[in-house]
């Protein structure tokens, strides 16, 4: 039998027999690791361990504490949760079971039923009872007109139209105990390794995502190894609630959203506004230190801006839909980096001006399914911090180096310290999907990745994720409660200057392509400040706190007093406000504490005869007294520093 040559994430290689498994290469390694082993990555992709393995390939065998072991151990657990509903309920029909970044979910029709609490206590139920048969995941592979056979007989008019899509394909089904599925992988080795299960809600949605199609209903789940993980996860989810940032929103009163505006258009409170514009101002001073230019650029733009920036047609069910005007047609402005391009083009450019930064707050539209809308964090209306730098190809690198820095430091003034970055690249295997030469790809990628390096970002390559016009550097941040999101990109682009025939005039007086970086460090300012609310759970630090102190006078005759410490302290810079309310002082107190107000000061007698106050601080209670010119420096201190604590 033929050896191949299989090489692991250290960069040593090693050689096996044609056909070997990522269970056989786990347990060449050591007895350990095969037992803790869940999956494998082949050349990137995420195989069951019992896949064989026929040709060179670069090869990491996968646990729990990898995101691809996650993936394979709960696509497992939405098949077995299946099985458990077939046999509650015989006769569902199933849409699809995928793996999500905390859990899984599958879409089934289980006709005129409404699944209830005590539904998913008794599927999680049996659920549990199969998982201890420990039977295996068995991948089979059939042809296509044998899959469709089996489904028809099943009468199963949701994988019939999966297959009709899939049509002249080998297709894999998967099996374990009485349950058989359509479905491309990855699984874990049997039913056994799921031990702590909890099924968590029911919602509705639509077939396929399409609100022309059947409503069904989508059952959301979560499995670990150990009770213990599941208990700690639970407790987070309940930590999420507390934080949500749609109920932290209203209580707080940031921002607002109805139906009589619209779904996915968010109306900015006043108090919202205050952190809105903080963080603008904030980022504009640290382009200003980089040497970008403002632009403002319009809410629409001729549809064929977008037609050469290939984002329409290709993407027009993102889009609203084009509006007519005199013998043209107008779009709601779906990105702003055409615009940007045309500031660029507007006169000659010189080799000399090179780099040029424009910079720009750009409200852009697009469209979200209804169900998909979710407070700030989807919208139909977002501002993105857009950046478009056009260079010379030389100081591509340079530019990048110092776009990282920019995102760098803006991550840990707003706490985010916990973050990892995926070099997206485009799959070589798939390139009909993209635009550009292989040249400039190449090029893209090597520049990213060396400035990845440089600036020692913890980095790795997401095959598959770039971007059509170019590959990008994504930001992926941890927040407070551990959650992942995806923020800043940088995105290096030598295909739009090419569609736009954009150009400079080089040293030797011949015409160029400039390259450009697109670049966001918040991304939507719209999900942004979602993601804020909840890393800070509401509680700002003192510089983007939308109120920063109250002023609370004892009695009526303390009046007075306090409006005028109140009007010193606005003088001063502050964001203060006067409670003159006819509440008692314990009930304003509490009220404050809840609004989440950093400092309360207290003016009474001794107060009012002097140029002192009493401080309280949010969560931390009474300070004692402290002069007025005190009170100032420290929170002016902790305000210029952007502090994240006093």
């Amino acid at each position: 039998m033929s050896q191949i040559q299989i090489t692991f994430p250290d960069g040593s290689i090693r050689k096996f027999e044609s056909g070997v498994s990522g269970l056989d290469i786990a347990r060449s390694i050591s007895k350990g690791l095969a037992k803790e082993a869940l999956a494998v990555e082949v050349d990137g992709e995420v195989w069951d361990l019992s896949r064989p393995i026929t040709a060179d390939a670069t090869v990491r065998v996968l646990k729990w504490s990898d995101d691809g072991g996650k993936y394979a151990y709960w696509h497992s657990s939405a098949h077995l949760m299946a099985e458990a509903v077939e046999k509650l309920f015989p006769g569902t029909k199933f849409g699809i079971g995928p793996p999500i970044e905390n859990g899984f979910y599958y879409d089934i029709d289980v006709g005129d039923h409404s699944l209830t609490g005590d539904d998913l206590r008794r599927i999680e139920a049996v659920m549990k009872e199969l998982a201890e048969r420990d039977v295996p995941y068995v991948r089979e592979e059939k042809p296509w007109d044998e899959a469709v056979a089996y489904f028809r007989k099943k009468g199963d008019p949701y994988k019939l139209e999966l297959l009709e899509e899939l049509k002249g394909r080998t297709i894999t089904f998967y099996h374990q105990g009485n349950f058989t599925d359509l479905c491309y992988g990855p699984h874990i080795p049997s039913t056994g390794r799921i031990k702590a299960i909890k099924l968590l809600n029911v919602a509705g949605a639509y077939w396929r995502g399409s609100e022309k199609n059947k409503m069904l209903q989508r059952i959301y789940g979560v499995t670990f190894p150990t009770q213990k993980e599941l208990d700690e996860h639970l407790f987070r989810l309940e930590e999420a609630k507390r934080r949500d940032h749609r109920k932290l929103g209203q209580e707080l009163d940031l921002f607002v959203i109805t139906p009589k505006v619209g779904g996915g258009l968010p109306l900015w409170l006043p108090k919202g506004t205050v952190i809105r514009e903080t963080l603008e101002r904030y980022l504009r001073e640290e382009q200003r230190k980089r040497g970008y230019f403002p632009v403002v650029t319009p809410h629409i733009g001729n549809i064929e801006l977008y037609k050469t920036s290939g984002h329409y047609p290709f993407y027009k069910d993102s889009q609203f839909t084009p509006v007519q005007i005199d013998e043209e047609q107008y779009l709601l402005k779906p990105m702003n980096c055409p615009h940007h391009f045309q500031i660029y083009a507007s006169r000659p450019r010189s080799y000399r001006d090179l780099p040029i930064r424009l910079a720009e707050f750009g409200t852009v539209y697009r469209y979200e399914q209804s169900g998909e809308l979710n407070g700030l964090i989807r919208v139909r209306s977002f501002t993105v911090d857009d950046s478009h730098i056009f260079l010379r190809p030389d100081q591509v690198k340079d530019e990048l180096v110092d776009v990282i820095d920019l995102i760098k430091e803006i991550f840990a003034t707003l706490g985010f310290k916990d973050f990892r970055t995926r070099l997206s690249f485009r799959d070589p295997k798939n390139k009909e999907k993209y635009a550009g030469s292989d040249e400039s790809w190449i090029e893209a990628e090597r520049l990213i990745r060396r400035a990845a390096e440089e600036t020692n970002l913890d980095h790795f390559v997401g095959v598959g994720e770039a971007a059509f016009y170019g590959p990008k550097i994504d930001f992926m941040v941890r927040d407070a409660l551990g959650r992942t999101w995806q923020l800043g990109t940088v995105q290096a682009d030598y295909v739009m200057p090419e569609r736009f025939q954009l150009e400079y005039a080089g040293s030797d007086g011949q015409k160029h392509r400039p390259v450009v970086i697109h670049r966001a460090p918040f991304g939507s300012l719209e999900r942004f400040i979602g993601i804020l609310i909840e890393h800070f759970a509401g509680d700002f630090p003192l510089w983007l706190a939308p109120l920063q102190a109250v002023v609370l006078p004892l009695a009526d005759r303390h009046h007075e007093h306090a409006r005028k410490v109140a009007a010193r302290f606005q003088e001063a810079g502050l964001r203060v406000e006067c409670d003159e309310r006819n509440e008692k002082i314990g009930y304003k107190i509490r009220d404050w504490e809840v609004k989440k107000v950093p400092f309360m000061i207290v003016i009474g007698d001794k107060e009012s005869g002097s140029s002192s106050v009493s401080v309280r601080q949010h969560k931390k209670g009474d300070l004692g007294q402290m002069t007025e010119e005190e009170f100032l420096r420290l929170t002016k201190q902790a305000i210029d520093s952007r502090a994240l604590t006093l």
